[in-house]
């Protein structure tokens, strides 16, 4: 199958060699692949960044024959050089998915309909980072993928194509990547094998919410806050993610919450952050309700909360709340 768009792949995560051999199972082939060392220099770091998720498409690139440039920093200089190799191959498109570098105009012009990404909320909504875990976190039923052009600001490009889906009560992080995973392979594949010209929507400036990249710190648990805001904090950033987390007083070890859910149980003697056992259950205290933790893992290992709470007699003791 002959490909009806002509295009270039840049990337360097395991959601970039998911994507990727997803288009080659179907006969979609880049004329040529960029991607980086796992460890690369880049202009927000004195030292070299190192890609915790990467993903190897030298590997793919060498067992379907098709042309690889490994692309170790980016500067000015380089950028030309990249430019150079890029304009020989006469690209209709440059899709960018998992890339680290910024992609500047003087490169996002070289191919006819531009550069195009993909991002896994339905745009202008819930743009910038991390925003799979954001819509979790913020109590969201629906989100979705958009595929959409390389602008230089942030996500603010106009829509190629989009595609919604429902966040079930009980979906975790993992849950939610999946279900992101399956509707980008599939949307993209379909752009790429349509024969009419591509139409390009603008995005609404002043809707566009740009949210911040999470880091592990930010996972810490505020148990002042409604117990279903605990409870979507928790799933909004499990495993495979660094996941919410808490310390117990007198207690000098990071509590990483794996999974938990709601109680309706009332006990108003009770305080925020509190573990109490009530109805053979292991119970914490939020706000307004309790919350069951299920399993939790410490140091790298994992236990039913119930079993490390016996253990270690915590019944009575409080989970220090993250201070506003």
């Amino acid at each position: 199958m002959k490909n009806n768009f002509s295009f270039a792949f840049f990337g360097t995560t395991k959601f970039s060699e998911m994507i990727l051999i997803y288009l080659l199972k179907n006969k979609i082939y880049p004329k040529v692949i960029f991607s980086t060392p796992k460890n690369f220099n880049i202009s927000y770091s004195k030292t070299k960044v190192k890609i915790s998720n990467y993903g190897s498409l030298k590997k793919i690139a060498k067992k379907f024959n098709i042309q690889y440039y490994e692309i170790k920093s980016f500067n000015q200089k380089k950028t030309k050089n990249f430019q150079l190799k890029i304009k020989k191959y006469n690209l209709d498109i440059m899709l960018f998915i998992g890339w680290y570098y910024i992609v500047p105009k003087s490169l996002r012009s070289l191919a006819k309909y531009g550069a195009w990404g993909i991002h896994a909320s339905l745009l202008p909504k819930y743009a910038g980072g991390a925003p799979l875990s954001w819509a979790i976190i913020n109590g969201e039923k629906k989100t979705g993928v958009t595929l959409f052009k390389l602008e230089s600001g942030i996500d603010n490009g106009d829509i190629i194509d989009q595609k919604s889906f429902f966040i079930n009560y009980d979906d975790t992080i993992k849950d939610v990547y999946k279900k992101a995973e399956k509707i980008s392979k599939k949307m993209l594949l379909n752009k790429l094998k349509q024969t009419h010209e591509i139409k390009f929507t603008p995005q609404k400036i002043n809707k566009i919410k740009i949210y911040p990249q999470r880091n592990p710190d930010d996972g810490q648990i505020n148990w002042n806050i409604d117990a279903k805001k605990v409870y979507d904090f928790v799933r909004a950033q499990t495993i495979p993610y660094p996941c919410a987390f808490s310390n117990i007083q007198n207690h000098s070890k990071k509590i990483k919450l794996l999974e938990c859910k709601l109680h309706n149980i009332n006990d108003r003697k009770a305080k925020p952050g509190e573990i109490i056992s009530k109805k053979n259950k292991i119970l914490v205290k939020t706000k307004n309700k309790f919350i069951e933790i299920l399993k939790i893992k410490v140091k790298n290992k994992s236990y039913l909360f119930k079993n490390y709470v016996r253990r270690y007699n915590l019944i009575g003791r409080h989970f220090i709340s993250k201070k506003n």
